[in-house]
């Protein structure tokens, strides 16, 4: 289990990004199959009324949220290394949300604890996904491959996130995807 100042950092960002993941989406087109699904990311904004967290399971939180249209929840975790070691940089997050009021499940969304200078890449075993970026954050860019690349989270064990900052400085993220699939079966439970 992490400790208490992790859990409530994290249940502050979660907060933080369920106002954005809520802009982005109402501005995010409808991706058609095969085709990328760009659209203006907003900052984040004011709505989120609370944070909580629920559970841990393994290297993955799970994670609630209220806004002005309904229940969030998140399974959210932080990369257990980052490179080059020396980079001054804020700390990164993996989200999947489930907005049932929208009727979304599993988005994946990252922010990455710095601002990015073009896309990124997300790669779990031999299978990779573009990632579209905005700010300091990264969306998957085929919204058709989002259910491909959760059901990968699912069946492997760590996922590397590859990111150019806007300085130039290239930077390797890597996540552990122990307890993912708890987490995600605690967070369909909790935003059916």
């Amino acid at each position: 289990m992490r400790s208490t100042p992790y859990l409530a950092l994290l249940a502050l960002t979660v907060a933080a990004v369920a106002v954005d993941a809520q802009a982005q989406q109402q501005q995010r087109p409808q991706a058609q199959q095969g085709q990328p699904a760009q659209g203006n990311r907003p900052a984040s904004g004011g709505g989120a009324q609370q944070g909580a967290a629920v559970a841990q399971f393994g290297d993955w939180g799970v994670f609630t949220s209220t806004t002005q249209r309904g229940k969030v929840c998140y399974a959210a975790s932080q990369p257990k290394s980052r490179a080059p070691a020396g980079l001054q940089r804020d700390p990164a997050f993996f989200f999947l949300t489930s907005r049932p009021g929208e009727n979304v499940r599993n988005e994946v969304s990252l922010t990455l604890g710095f601002p990015l200078k073009g896309d990124a890449t997300a790669t779990i075993g031999s299978a990779s996904f573009a990632l579209y970026t905005q700010q300091n954050g990264a969306w998957i860019k085929n919204a058709a491959e989002e259910g491909r690349m959760v059901q990968a989270m699912r069946g492997g064990s760590q996922l590397t996130v590859r990111s150019t900052s806007l300085r130039g400085n290239v930077t390797t993220d890597t996540y552990s995807l122990t307890g993912l699939g708890q987490a995600l079966d605690r967070v369909a439970q909790e935003c059916r």
